[in-house]
């Protein structure tokens, strides 16, 4: 249906919007840009295709053989080699307004990104087998490796995270993001690709788990629903802009479990074989083999000091910061 009285002022309210493009701390918009931004859907795709690779017969394609799964696969990476090139070259020469100049320079670089990243693909894939077998091993829920592969965000989590880890590793710019926050909206899990995360992790059921840019997981570690990986307040130079690039979230060493709820917080370290549990608000280390099931975090850790020494404890909690 037609709004007539809208009609008559859409050229008022046009002028009233655009005004606003050339207002404000910030642009807020890529008019007249040197160069394309990357496209998110295009972006999403590839890494789709990258699931069909990493589980055929699961993702896209049915009904594939050992016959014909070389040459399957060939092809797909050979799809997703060329999409992903175009990609990071849009992504470097948006982002480099030096490299924008010289195209052959922003071509190079997207060039040896891919290469790399094909070059991990089997690790890759080798760490999300063991991914998979973390969830059948650590949910007794679970009937077999196919649900998993199938239907378990924490998996889809993961397996973007892993991907996206290799491309900021590559200081591939924008993609890692955009393929971060998909994996967000589509599981409930929200983690960044700066993360670097160990062999056999598993997150159950997931909705609500934030893990920061600076986190370290170690190897078999399990989370559940609502953990956070935080971190405190962020120092600021001295015209109070924070400073960036400084370690800020914790470090979950080998065989930890975290239940659902805990939030920790700060550049600490949980030590190997610690449990800790839901609901419970931490901002200081903890040694290996600590259980810490309390709300105040000290009593337990108080009844660990005859095996060893206790942290030092900690003052009020201070507020969670985001990232």
């Amino acid at each position: 249906m037609r709004n007539e009285r809208l009609h008559a002022r859409l050229h008022e309210f046009t002028t009233a919007l655009t005004a606003t493009y050339g207002t404000g701390p910030l642009p807020g918009h890529n008019l007249e840009p040197r160069h394309v931004l990357p496209s998110r859907r295009a972006v999403i795709a590839v890494l789709q295709r990258l699931f069909e690779a990493f589980f055929p017969g699961f993702h896209g394609k049915q009904y594939l053989t050992r016959a014909t799964i070389q040459y399957q696969t060939g092809a797909l990476l050979d799809e997703v080699a060329e999409e992903l090139s175009d990609q990071i070259f849009a992504a470097r020469c948006h982002e480099d307004s030096e490299a924008s100049r010289d195209r052959e320079r922003c071509r190079r670089f997207a060039e040896d990104a891919v290469i790399r990243l094909f070059e991990r693909l089997p690790e890759i894939r080798r760490l999300l087998i063991l991914d998979v077998q973390a969830a059948f091993d650590g949910d007794p829920a679970a009937k077999n490796a196919q649900e998993i592969i199938f239907s378990y965000p924490g998996l889809t989590a993961i397996a973007t995270s892993r991907v996206a880890h290799e491309l900021e590793v590559f200081d591939v710019p924008l993609l890692p993001r955009i393929m971060g926050e998909w994996a967000h909206t589509q599981t409930g899990i929200d983690i960044h690709p700066g993360a670097t995360i160990g062999e056999r992790f598993f997150i159950d059921h997931g909705t609500g788990v934030v893990i920061g840019e600076t986190s370290i997981i170690g190897a078999n570690v399990k989370l559940y629903q609502g953990v956070t990986l935080g971190a405190l307040s962020f120092p600021k130079d001295e015209r109070g802009k924070l400073i960036r690039g400084l370690r800020r979230h914790p470090q979950i060493e080998d065989d930890v479990v975290i239940y659902g709820g805990a939030t920790i917080l700060g550049d600490i370290v949980i030590g190997r074989g610690s449990v800790i549990g839901g609901n419970v608000w931490l901002t200081q280390s903890v040694p290996p083999e600590t259980r810490v099931l309390n709300q105040t975090q000290i009593p337990e850790i108080r009844e660990r000091s005859a095996r060893g020494s206790p942290p030092a404890r900690g003052g009020p909690a201070p507020t969670p910061e985001d990232g």
